[in-house]
């Protein structure tokens, strides 16, 4: 994917100030971003498992190690 900036090119902290001025537009606009239907009933589901005991949460540090490759 081509980008505007040359993302290789940037210092740590110039690439965190361009994340964040990205998030402040996209968050500016939040209410052009709507979710999807299926969005709501995942989310129901997992509301539901969770109250009938049939599922947890998982501490963010645990989800990384489970999700990323070894």
């Amino acid at each position: 994917m081509k980008t505007v900036l040359d993302i290789d090119s940037l210092s740590r902290s110039e690439k965190l100030r361009a994340m964040e001025e990205l998030w402040a537009d996209l968050s500016r606009n939040a209410d052009e971003y709507l979710s999807p239907g299926w969005h709501a009933d995942v989310l129901q589901a997992r509301d539901t498992a969770l109250k009938a005991g049939q599922d947890e949460f998982v501490p963010w540090e645990v989800a990384k190690r489970l999700l990323r490759p070894k």
